[in-house]
Order: C-alpha cells, then structure tokens, then sequence
C-alpha cells in the first residue's frame, strides 16, 4: 500500500514519515517534488505514485502575514486543495486534508462539532474554511477533514521550542492567559491521519490531545517539564497577559477548543492522551535529540 504525503518538511510530514514499514510505503513529496498549484503537475505526479491515499499536510500556516500576504494564503489554502481534491476525484483516490479550529470564531464556549458553521476571524481562517468548502463540494463522499489545534513536535519551529528556547535567554516571560484550546502532539495527530488514510475514513472530524489549556497554562508546563528533564536550568517568571496587551495583526479564537469524540468512537486505537501527557513525551525526545 502507498499513501502520498503532500508536504516534507513540516511537522506532521515529518511524523508521517515515521510509519513507513515492509507493508505500507509513505512517499513524502516536498515542493522540489510537486507543484500542488499545478494540476497537470499533480495529476501527472499521483498517477506515477499511484497511491492508496493522500495526505495534505501543507498549508499556509503564517496567520499574521496572511492578513497582508492574502493572495499566497489562498493560493496554498483554497486553490491548490481544491486542485488536489478534483484531481484525486479523477483518479479515484481518498484523500485526508488537514485543517485547523481558525475556521471557528471561539465564541462557543463548549468544544466545537465538526458540523458546527463557519466563523473564521481572519484570512488564514477564511482560506482554510474556503479549502474545506472545495473539498466537500468536489468529492465528500471519498474525502476525509481532519481539524487540528496548537499543533507541536521536536521537529521544526513551534510554541514549544520557541518557549524552551526564550525560557533559557530571559529574565521573564509574559504569555496569553485569554485564549483557550488544546494543544496537539504531532504524532499523534499524524496517527489519526494515518489511520484516516489506510481506513479510508470520510467526512469531517477533529483531534487533538485531551484537557484544555491557555497558552499561560502551556508555557507554565512547558517549563515545569523543561526544569524537571534539566532542558533548563532555572525557573523564571512567566506573568499571563492578555490579548489586549498583545494586539497582533490577526485575531485568533478565544476558545477553540475542538470535539474529538467521532474520531474516538470510530478507532479505540486513537486512544486519547492528555497533552502534558504528551507534551512530557516530546521533551523528553528534544533531550534525547540534544545530548
């Protein structure tokens, strides 16, 4: 079996990668590889590859550059996954799209369903919803949505490197208390891709790890597991603060926090794991990449 992955170097490309085995074959296909912007291109790319299934894990992720940079942002977002959706309905291939709680405005208050309405704050939202609406309108019955949250790894840049990385050049800290989600371990996010692949899953659902924190309460964690693995060397304040006090050119929800029971009910094997859980399995991974 093969399963395309259309992304390389991200973070969930990176994890995707990982499942590789003598029975199923993870062809990671980076920009060098395929234009996802050109049909032709992929068409020609998927019919040599002939996959079981494809994995979109590319995607404009820039939400604050977005706002200025709008034209790149739908591009990646909107057209090219609707170009990867019409071709994948030519071919007859299932297809997992990968896309995020910015679609939602964080006004719920209770963890968002899968079917709840569109509500983007922002452009990366917007052409992320807009990516979605193609997919479903092209070919629902053999496609599958997976909506993420605060996703992190040991690869690549993310809140938890960057807050490891400042928490051992500063004095002190100062982190949005306001915004609540979930934070999601990229590996295990790349296990419900993969299983939404190989299974063939359709329609739309969401993961993440379970509990909610704000970004306060994770970096506060982050820290705490930092010091306890001797990442770091000492403790230093970290005050929350909020969003007001961090205007930004986009704005974010201030609740995203996203209903995973349809995946859960599906596959026991996507067990969920709390995400200090899994926050304390990915330091320790950056401690055993850094020795």
């Amino acid at each position: 079996m093969k399963i395309v992955v259309i992304g390389k170097n991200g973070q969930l490309a990176w994890e995707l990668a990982k499942f590789k085995s003598d029975e199923i074959d993870i062809i990671c296909l980076g920009r060098t590889d395929v234009e996802i912007t050109d049909k032709e291109s992929l068409k020609e790319t998927l019919i040599q590859c002939a996959p079981h299934a494809v994995i979109n894990a590319s995607a404009y992720t820039a939400v604050d550059l977005a706002e200025t940079e709008q034209d790149a942002a739908y591009l990646i977002n909107a057209t090219a996954v609707g170009n990867l959706a019409e071709v994948c309905a030519d071919l007859s291939v299932h297809l997992v799209h990968v896309s995020t709680d910015f679609v939602f405005g964080g006004k719920n208050g209770v963890p968002y369903l899968p079917n709840e309405p569109y509500e983007p704050l922002g452009v990366y939202g917007e052409s992320k919803a807009q990516g979605e609406k193609l997919m479903t309108q092209i070919m629902s019955d053999q496609s599958c949505i997976i909506r993420t949250s605060w996703v992190y790894s040991s690869h690549g840049n993310n809140f938890v490197k960057t807050m490891l990385r400042l928490m051992a050049e500063k004095p002190e800290l100062g982190v949005i208390s306001d915004q609540i989600g979930s934070p999601t371990y990229a590996k295990g996010l790349a296990k419900a891709c993969f299983t939404a692949a190989v299974n063939k899953v359709t329609g739309i659902h969401h993961w993440s790890d379970a509990g909610v924190a704000s970004w306060y309460d994770f970096a506060v964690a982050i820290q705490e597991i930092g010091l306890s693995k001797k990442i770091l060397d000492k403790a230093i304040p970290i005050k929350p603060i909020s969003t007001k006090d961090y205007p930004t050119p986009a704005k974010r929800p201030n609740y995203s926090v996203l209903d995973k029971t349809s995946l859960v009910d599906a596959f026991p094997e996507l067990s969920l794991v709390h995400w200090r859980a899994q926050l304390n399995e990915m330091i320790e991974e950056v401690k055993t990449n850094t020795l």
